[in-house]
């Protein structure tokens, strides 16, 4: 758009040669029309010019009949000099027989009395037919012939009507020069019009190519996106009524390209800050359009997707054709957990970009996460599942007791008490098992009731684990007592040893008293539960600059590092028959998950199989000045 036009390819060139080869035209043929003109005039004018008058034709007429030839010839002489082209021309006086009689030439008297070599001569006495007739020598140029006959006046009949001819040759120099003259004129006039009219076109054509060239610079600032200039208007011609339509134009352009600009800065804003990813592509398939949303759900760079097929880049071209998704448009769930670091599930809707005439020039695709919408119906059927298990359990055992009991057990001393036994321990733990689950559902719901108090969070975890080791204490004096006294003991309890690293400063939370000691419960009972007998179970109470951490480390098996991240699921249990024999429902962490999140903290566990693990709680902290405000206002 920008290359430059040369002079001669340009428009003013042209319409200055239109002009200049117009007027050459036209004066070319005007001056060949009015120099043919002159020259038939002129040479009409000369012939016009070239004759005898009557009365000289008659005195020869008569010398030509006279009886005494020599005094004839000599008044016959005397005749054509008095003729009016006898200075110009030569004339020679023939008789009937063909002799010469006179000439005017005084060079050529010597053919004075001759016979005439012309036959032209012979044919106008013969015919009595006037001739004429051009040609051209070497040393007169370009002459004019032309031929009288000279008929007797007294004749009365055709008979002896012709006495004789008069030939005069006249040259036409004269005639020629004249009209070179006159070309020569006009060629130096027409030389001098064809200047004037070359300016006169330059400046006819600088006035029309103006505007237009002007016009020209403005659709080149045009097209590279400058619309700031005007186009000068010189007139109200057509060529003004252009500009003034160009000005329009570049108006409207500009105002439509602001629109579309702030259409497409619009339609970025929103496929940059959409949730979900949008991809555009061509008729063919290939990607033209993403938003950073895809990019993130996919883990990929712009310049990596544009122009690829949308079959690769969702990875789906083993199973479907473009002409499939342009045909059916379905609605297509891809998981992409195996070809990321992370999980990711993706639902994929296609629809199809139309115009009016109903041709198809790409497809979008709009992707939705819902990953944590089948995780969600994953964890939900599988709750279902461990509800009905964890209750099936208890009800299939009480049912198999209650049915023997039935059957006349319940007559055994020995064993019906320990089939009531059983049966009541199974209906204490499903009981417990409906109260977490209430407790589960109303922390989901947001039902649950969270008391906030400022407690010493030193000398809460401390008398937290002091009830552990009076529990402990009480048992191992009850298993004492039994042994001295020789009764059959129970069920041996686990011995541990409970390390404390707590620091002794005061650190003031705001907790829920008794939802945070359920929290600290189930983590300690898992603990014991897991160690091995005589283990160390170490708790620790630390702070950092805006957290407490509260920690509690045991010596069990671990954790396999597969399964770190379930253990806060809804009746998960890494040993389930070691956990369900020792009472556990599977939904003590996922309870101390809700809580802990409800107190705007974190848990988390660290874990080495076969070296024990380690449960972390991190709460929020702010230091109290002790000459607070908080405090004098209370």
């Amino acid at each position: 758009m920008n290359k430059k036009i040369r002079f001669f390819q340009s428009i003013h060139f042209k319409i200055a040669l239109v002009f200049i080869l117009l007027l050459l035209v036209t004066v070319e043929i005007i001056g060949a029309y009015f120099v043919r003109s002159l020259e038939q005039q002129n040479v009409e004018t000369f012939k016009t010019s070239i004759n005898l008058d009557p009365y000289l034709q008659e005195k020869l007429a008569t010398d030509l009949m006279s009886d005494n030839e020599s005094s004839a010839d000599d008044n016959m002489k005397i005749t054509i000099s008095q003729a009016d082209v006898a200075n110009t021309a030569t004339v020679v006086v023939v008789d009937d027989k063909g002799t010469v009689r006179a000439t005017s030439n005084l060079n050529d008297q010597s053919n004075v009395g001759q016979k005439s070599a012309s036959s032209n001569i012979k044919s106008v006495i013969y015919n009595g037919q006037s001739y004429e007739d051009y040609g051209y020598s070497d040393n007169t140029g370009s002459t004019y012939t032309r031929i009288i006959p000279i008929k007797n006046p007294n004749a009365t009949g055709d008979g002896n009507a012709i006495v004789g001819a008069v030939s005069i040759t006249a040259p036409m120099e004269s005639v020629y020069a004249n009209l070179n003259k006159i070309v020569k004129i006009f060629l130096i006039a027409s030389l001098v019009a064809g200047l004037l009219g070359i300016f006169i076109s330059i400046v006819i054509s600088r006035a029309i190519t103006r505007p237009i060239d002007e016009m020209k610079k403005q659709a080149i600032r045009m097209a590279r996106g400058d619309y700031s200039g005007q186009v000068r208007i010189y007139g109200q011609d057509e060529l003004g009524q252009l500009a003034v339509a160009v000005n329009n134009l570049s108006v409207r352009v500009e105002e439509a390209q602001e629109a579309s600009e702030a259409e497409r800065r619009r339609l970025d804003s929103v496929l940059a800050h959409m949730t979900d990813g949008v991809i555009a592509t061509d008729r063919r398939g290939n990607v033209i359009i993403i938003n950073e949303t895809a990019l993130d759900f996919l883990s990929t760079k712009n310049e990596d997707v544009i122009g690829v097929s949308i079959l690769k880049l969702l990875n789906i071209a083993q199973d479907y054709t473009l002409r499939d998704l342009l045909e059916n448009q379905k609605e297509l769930l891809l998981d992409f957990s195996q070809q990321l670091d992370h999980e990711l599930v993706l639902r994929v809707d296609f629809s199809l970009i139309q115009r009016e005439t109903g041709f198809i020039s790409g497809l979008v695709a709009v992707l939705h996460d819902v990953t944590e919408q089948q995780k969600s119906e994953r964890e939900r059927r599988e709750f279902v599942s461990n509800v009905s298990h964890e209750l099936r359990t208890p009800l299939t055992s009480m049912r198999s007791y209650i049915e023997a009991l039935s059957d006349g057990a319940w007559q055994d001393p020995e064993i019906a008490p320990q089939f009531l036994k059983v049966t009541q321990e199974e209906t204490d733990r499903m009981i417990r098992m409906i109260n977490d689950l209430l407790s589960l559902s109303r922390l989901d719901s947001g039902t649950s009731k969270i008391e906030l108090e400022y407690v010493n969070l030193n000398e809460f975890f401390n008398y937290i684990l002091d009830r552990f080791d009076m529990m402990l204490k009480t048992d191992n004096a009850r298993a004492s007592a039994d042994n001295n006294q020789h009764v059959q003991p129970a069920a041996a309890k686990k011995q541990y040893v409970l390390r404390r690293e707590i620091t002794k400063r005061d650190l003031w939370v705001e907790i829920d008293q008794d939802k945070f000691m359920q929290v600290i419960d189930n983590i300690m009972n898992n603990a014991i539960k897991y160690s091995p007998d005589g283990g160390v179970i170490t708790a620790r109470l630390l702070e950092t600059h805006n957290h407490v951490i509260l920690s509690v480390s045991d010596q069990g098996l671990g954790i396999p590092r597969s399964d770190i991240n379930k253990v806060f699921d809804r009746f998960y249990r890494v040993d389930k028959a070691r956990s369900r024999k020792q009472g556990g429902t599977g939904l003590g962490l996922a309870i101390s998950k809700e809580v802990v999140a409800a107190l705007g903290g974190r848990i988390w566990v660290d874990s080495q199989e076969g070296k024990g693990s380690t449960f972390y709680i991190s709460l929020p902290y702010s230091p109290i000045n002790d000459a607070g405000g908080d405090w004098d206002e209370a």
